[in-house]
């Protein structure tokens, strides 16, 4: 298997070096950027697997360079893993409507980080296309799992990948009433350690994204419980 490549963003020099070597002691290939600036220019020449990414970085920060990395091209779907000081909700919330796959506050474990990267690349591997051609259809709305493509109608909607994977459980399993629980396990693949807002967060952007927030009629909320499509 080829080596995965990780590109780690922060300005604290301590940190870039104890991720690299904890990172290169598992077998990845690590590439460190002190600013957002040097890492935007960095991934439109050379690709990677993944980014870990601080909040707090000079010049424009964490944040904005989420913004910017999803407007490349190729790299809509690259997983991002963000790191901050800030633990306040908001700006959780924020990083992952901005397409971040997960989020860890500082301090962190390092072993959990880790074990974290590990898991978001297993879940992207999980999503390369398959020979088979599977349409699923609610209503309007059609998914084309090989393609990676979903419309209603005409017009194609552009996902992130968490929101096409959770998209996807929900009609597979359309009737069905999913928890937070296992929708965090079955699209992140590992314990989330409760945080259970991350899947509001990502069903919220969905629906927005559907044009759902305003009809309502492809998700429903099962209050207390989850969520399950109509």
């Amino acid at each position: 298997m080829a080596q995965k490549k990780i590109l780690v963003v922060d300005d604290e020099e301590h940190i870039l070096e104890l991720i690299k070597f904890n990172l290169e002691k598992n077998g990845f290939e690590v590439t460190t950027k002190d600013n957002g600036e040097e890492c935007i220019q960095f991934l439109r020449e050379i690709p990677v697997d993944l980014v870990v990414l601080d909040l707090m970085l000079p010049g424009i920060d964490g944040l904005e360079v989420c913004k910017k990395i999803r407007t490349i091209d190729g790299l809509a779907k690259l997983p991002i893993i963000m790191l901050t000081a800030r633990s306040e909700e908001t700006d959780r919330i924020l990083g992952l409507e901005l397409g971040a796959d997960d989020y860890m506050a500082k301090p962190f474990s390092v072993r959990e980080l880790v074990a974290r990267i590990k898991a978001v690349l297993r879940r992207t591997e999980d999503q390369q296309p398959t020979v088979k051609n599977t349409l699923l259809k609610v209503k309007d709305l059609v998914m084309d799992t090989e393609k990676h493509e979903v419309r209603i109608g005409s017009e194609k909607i552009e996902l992130t990948l968490k929101e096409f994977e959770l998209l996807k459980i929900l009609i597979e399993n359309r009737g069905k009433v999913l928890s937070r629980n296992l929708l965090l396990d079955e699209v992140w693949g590992y314990d989330y350690f409760g945080e259970t807002r991350t899947v509001d967060v990502h069903i919220r952007h969905l629906r927005k994204k559907i044009g759902d927030d305003e009809t309502g009629e492809y998700i429903e909320t099962i209050r207390g419980v989850g969520y399950k499509m109509k």
